[in-house]
């Protein structure tokens, strides 16, 4: 029904190898990759894919101050979509059926620098660029909401809706994250619904960001509402330690629980609910 996925995001500083062979090991179906095309050689990623008997499943991308959308510098737009199709490029080369994530602004941007009319102008025809891009390599797009404290510009299913709608390409589609919706969301499983079919990824994580199943969010109505709608991707595991700096846990050498144990719980715990 569902496949499974892990945000190898977390795996800070781990050779890629070992984090395909941790997850192989454990039974997940793919790997989600950190979207920096520069730090792989998709080649090689495809012959590890392969070894292991997995896929890829999305790319995460990374949204900076010099690639953001929605800026007002024309400069840093056009790096932004510069950006955004090399990560296509990239996802292209790892198969099928990747999924590549798009936000229209900046991580930890949360005050506009423009009227929001705007930006609608600017983000709008940059994204549709980028899907028409896509579409001839055989890539699909998800627009994800962020919570308020990581963006201003997205943070419910319904904003994301309206923007797939204003961009309308038949590519392009949601991309929606529990630890997110917990914050933003009235109710996590009808914002799934809301989205339906054009739900095209899912994030996976508890309310304090650790493994599902450690924090208090009940993922057993999630998991119902992903059947209503006939949902058949991925969910991927986007875990991090609880900090305002996560990664300079990570960096530190510290949160070791985000390797083996949560990937190994994560799995575990969602398919026992199924």
């Amino acid at each position: 029904m569902f496949k499974f996925a892990y945000n190898t995001l977390v795996y800070w500083g781990e050779p890629i190898e070992k984090s395909i062979e941790r997850l192989a090991k454990f039974g997940y179906d793919g790997v989600e990759f950190v979207g920096e095309p520069s730090m792989y050689d998709t080649q090689i990623l495809r012959q590890l894919l392969e070894r292991f008997g997995l896929e890829a499943a999305g790319i995460c991308s990374i949204y900076t101050l010099e690639r953001d959308l929605a800026s007002p510098k024309e400069e840093v737009r056009k790096n932004a979509l510069m950006y955004l199709k090399s990560v296509i490029k990239m996802a292209s080369e790892l198969g099928t059926g990747v999924v590549v994530d798009v936000v229209p602004s900046a991580c930890m941007k949360t005050v506009s620098e423009a009227p929001r009319n705007k930006e609608i102008e600017w983000v709008v025809p940059a994204i549709q660029e980028a899907a028409d891009y896509a579409a001839e390599l055989g890539v699909r797009l998800a627009i994800e909401a962020w919570n308020r404290y990581e963006t201003y510009f997205l943070n419910r299913c319904e904003q994301v809706l309206d923007l797939v709608h204003r961009i309308n390409r038949p590519n392009v589609g949601v991309w929606l994250d529990t630890f997110h919706m917990n914050i933003e969301e009235s109710s996590i499983p009808d914002a799934i619904r809301l989205a339906g079919k054009e739900l095209f990824y899912l994030h996976i994580a508890d309310s304090n960001r650790a493994a599902p199943g450690r924090g208090h969010i009940d993922f057993k109505p999630i998991i119902e509402a992903l059947k209503d709608i006939g949902y058949t991707g991925y969910l991927s595991m986007e875990l991090l330690p609880a900090a305002a700096d996560p990664f300079s846990v990570l960096k530190a050498g510290g949160a070791e629980e985000f390797y083996d144990q949560y990937t190994k719980e994560s799995i575990r715990y969602l398919k026992s609910l199924l």
